[in-house]
């Protein structure tokens, strides 16, 4: 990935890490939903945008794989990818990187890959890609 893409500061909490002294596996989903909101406003579409018209996106499948942990005190970055664009989903690639002293000594900790599906925020089921979000998926 570019230094071109969004990238989202974290910086795990107490409450996040586990007895192995890293941060617990379920809590990258979550920094994924964080990250997500923030390369969405970034891109001009704030998340509370997308849902005041109408839409919202909900998780269908993702894939975390983990080369290092990330402890308690450390911070990273989660660098947010397009990698596909459907009809009425889209794929987004996470990169949870923790930061060197050169942003290319950043060392690559998590790697994950969500689809989406966008549906009405009135729970009456799938839509299009309204072209609000489809103009910042374009151009991610």
């Amino acid at each position: 990935m570019s230094d071109a893409r969004y990238r989202h500061p974290i910086s795990p909490r107490y409450l996040e890490v586990d007895r192995q002294g890293v941060v617990f596996n379920m809590w990258y989903l979550a920094y994924f939903d964080d990250a997500l909101a923030g390369w969405l406003a970034a891109g001009g579409l704030p998340y509370p945008q997308l849902l005041a018209d109408g839409y919202d996106v909900s998780l269908v499948h993702t894939e975390l794989d983990w080369t290092a942990g990330l402890a308690y005190g450390e911070s990273a970055e989660i660098e947010v990818g397009v990698d596909q664009v459907g009809r009425t989903s889209f794929t987004l690639v996470f990169e949870v990187l923790r930061a060197g002293a050169e942003p290319e000594a950043a060392v690559r900790l998590c790697r994950g890959r969500t689809v989406y599906v966008v549906v009405a925020d009135d729970g009456s089921g799938k839509r299009e890609i309204p072209a609000s979000l489809r103009a910042v998926l374009e151009a991610g």
